[in-house]
């Protein structure tokens, strides 16, 4: 039975923590599943409108080299509001200059810009919030993402279908990159929230240890045991994520469905994905982390496996929803697990090693359904995908026990 910690109310990290992400991600959600068809509105094919769609992960996986130490040297609240405004850079060069380049340029800037902003929360999170409410509160975390995610396909749909432009979703991240900066500027900082719970030495003591140097590279080395280990199992479950977001609009686009149609399919996954987030946590808290990351992965590999032989709209709608029941039983999944991996009272350095694990997996995929659909087909990439989130599913099964046993918490 874990000892009694302090006081812990989700309220203490609702505006701090969640309302940037939510807000951020309403912006995300509404361009990266569409970046695929903008690149085929520019005159891309299937394979270099996959690889485009791949460049915001590539982007996320070069941004996890300085996140760490940024976070560290600024602090939480300067690192997001630079990352908004590094993100606007982004954002203004797709519109300025609607081209397959000013597409890829802006795209890796946005994905530079994520991997900041998304390590300040995970860090926090991770540092703030008692070992016994972790798995929820990182699932909570995660389901904001996913809320923004279900919020923002519908919002591009509507403006599709007013301006006729698919570009004009662009405009749905500005707005939100602004109010994110916004909101930022006049909620209380998360380091003060911090001190209020924890008592000024505990604080102190962490702001301390958070400031030291963060080289990513040395971390790995320094946890390649668990690593590659963990960390494949992670990378691969990563891979079949972010093959989802490009996946699904290559083959919307493939089967001939309207822009329109297919950003409210995605829309609509993305609600069914946000449902089931805080079901994941209670999962992981009550019955152990193997209970979540098992089921997702296994059913993210088939559904890739059964899209390689979808053909009709019908059809790829169930698989769609499909695909997100299973990522949404997974909500927060590699978060709690980097989290309780990481060190307490120094999780960035860690984290930012774990973040760059599986961001390669995140980065991978795209460039692998790129590939293999040049050299065979989009229906082979699909498939090999699901093969490999299958292979993942054993490597959870075989090593989740080892490094992260049974997580005791106080019964509430």
């Amino acid at each position: 039975m874990t000892a009694p910690g302090p006081a812990f109310s989700f309220r203490s990290v609702a505006l701090s923590a969640l309302l940037p992400t939510f807000v951020f991600s309403i912006g995300q959600g509404a361009i990266i599943p569409m970046i695929p068809v903008i690149a085929s509105s520019f005159g891309a094919n299937l394979a270099f409108a996959g690889f485009l769609g791949g460049l915001f992960m590539l982007g996320e996986l070069l941004g996890d080299v300085p996140a760490g130490s940024l976070v560290a040297r600024f602090g939480e609240r300067v690192a997001m509001i630079g990352a908004a405004i590094v993100c606007l850079a982004g954002l203004a060069v797709c519109l300025v200059f609607p081209t397959t380049v000013g597409l890829a340029v802006g795209i890796v800037l946005s994905g530079l810009s994520t991997s900041v902003f998304a390590l300040a929360r995970h860090a926090f999170m991770t540092t703030y919030v008692p070992l016994q409410f972790r798995a929820r509160a990182l699932s909570t975390l995660g389901g904001t993402f996913r809320g923004g995610w279900a919020i923002g396909p519908f919002i591009a749909a509507a403006l599709i279908h007013a301006t006729g432009q698919t570009s004009a979703v662009f405009w749905v991240h500005v707005v939100a990159c602004v109010l994110v900066i916004g909101i930022l500027l006049v909620v209380p900082d998360p380091s003060a929230v911090a001190s209020r719970r924890l008592g000024r030495a505990a604080a102190e003591k962490l702001e301390k240890t958070e400031r030291a140097p963060v080289n990513v590279f040395t971390t790995i080395r320094d946890n390649r045991a668990v690593l590659g280990r963990m960390g494949a199992a992670a990378a691969i479950m990563s891979a079949l994520r972010s093959s989802r977001t490009v996946i699904l609009p290559l083959w919307a686009v493939a089967i001939g469905m309207a822009d329109a149609q297919t950003a409210v399919v995605i829309g609509i996954a993305g609600a069914v994905d946000f449902a089931l987030f805080y079901t994941s946590g209670q999962i992981m808290d009550r019955f152990g982390r193997l209970w979540s990351a098992i089921p997702a992965l296994t059913g993210l590999g088939l559904s890739h496996i059964v899209l390689a032989f979808t053909s009709t709209e019908g059809l790829f709608i169930a698989i769609a929803i499909t695909m997100a029941l299973a990522n949404g039983i997974g909500s927060g999944i590699l978060m709690t697990v980097g989290a309780d991996l990481a060190p307490r009272e120094d999780p960035a350095r860690f984290l930012a090693a774990w973040r760059f694990t599986t961001h390669a997996g995140e980065a991978t995929a795209p460039l692998l359904i790129s590939g293999i659909t040049v050299v065979a087909s989009l229906a082979a990439a699909s498939l090999s995908l699901g093969v490999l989130g299958l292979v993942g599913s054993l490597l959870f099964a075989r090593y989740l026990p080892r490094y992260v046993p049974r997580v005791p918490r106080l019964r509430d």
